[in-house]
């Protein structure tokens, strides 16, 4: 026992530090990005290919509880839905099984490297149901209304055109359909994250509502994160 939780410390450690490095290159290169034009909320740089391992770490499931991410939005079998900002696949492929082969999930990434790892889980998982896309920081190249569901994990506070990105988002959406955002609290000082990766409630409202959503859900049961669902207008 001793041994498995030196083990899984010293994993922990090791997927701390790559986050440092990750998240200390994105903040000195903040200032080439820009700031949203109603919140004031400075723009985080995408974070790179070099961050995948830490989107794949083992203790993601214990330190975000991503599958009880994915039960909150009561997907339906044979639903379309979009992974934007992907990266390696990781929500992808926890999607592709929610909706199951009747179901379509597009996984959208900005980075071919990450379009590259996501090919591979694809067909490693033989996940016959993914389409992925290489997009734009504007646009996430979807298909016009013809999707239920859009989700994005960790991505919309890095995005540095998030008004274009969203009417492009609120375009592929069906009437009534969702977008959800998961974003780490900035409310909370304690989530060891840094603060241009957090965001506010009431800074994600203000900047999504103004592209036609409305909130119509905020659930707080995850350890570190807002899972907020707004729907198109």
């Amino acid at each position: 026992m001793d041994q498995e939780r030196t083990k899984h410390q010293a994993r922990s450690t090791k997927y701390a530090l790559t986050a440092v490095a990750v998240f200390g290159i994105a903040a000195a290169v903040a200032a080439q990005t820009g700031v949203h034009p109603l919140s004031g909320r400075r723009y985080a740089q995408t974070m790179g290919v070099e961050g995948a391992e830490w989107l794949d770490r083992a203790e993601r499931e214990q330190e975000e509880d991503p599958d009880r991410a994915i039960d909150v939005l009561k997907l339906q079998k044979g639903a379309t839905v979009a992974d934007v900002g992907a990266g390696s696949g990781y929500i992808t492929e926890k999607l592709s099984k929610k909706v199951g082969p009747m179901g379509r999930v597009y996984a959208t990434d900005i980075q071919q490297g990450m379009i590259d790892l996501l090919n591979k889980r694809v067909a490693k998982r033989k996940l016959s149901n993914v389409t992925p896309v290489l997009s734009t920081q504007d646009d996430p190249r979807l298909p016009v209304e013809s999707l239920d569901l859009v989700i994005m994990v960790d991505v919309y506070h890095e995005l540095s055109q998030p008004q274009l990105m969203l009417r492009h988002i609120k375009a592929s959406l069906k009437p009534g359909g969702r977008l959800v955002l998961l974003e780490y609290r900035k409310e909370d000082p304690d989530i060891p994250i840094r603060p241009e990766h957090k965001m506010s409630v009431a800074e994600a409202k203000l900047e999504v509502e103004a592209e036609g959503f409305k909130l119509t859900q905020t659930n707080e049961d995850l350890p570190r994160q807002h899972i907020l669902i707004f729907t198109k207008s």
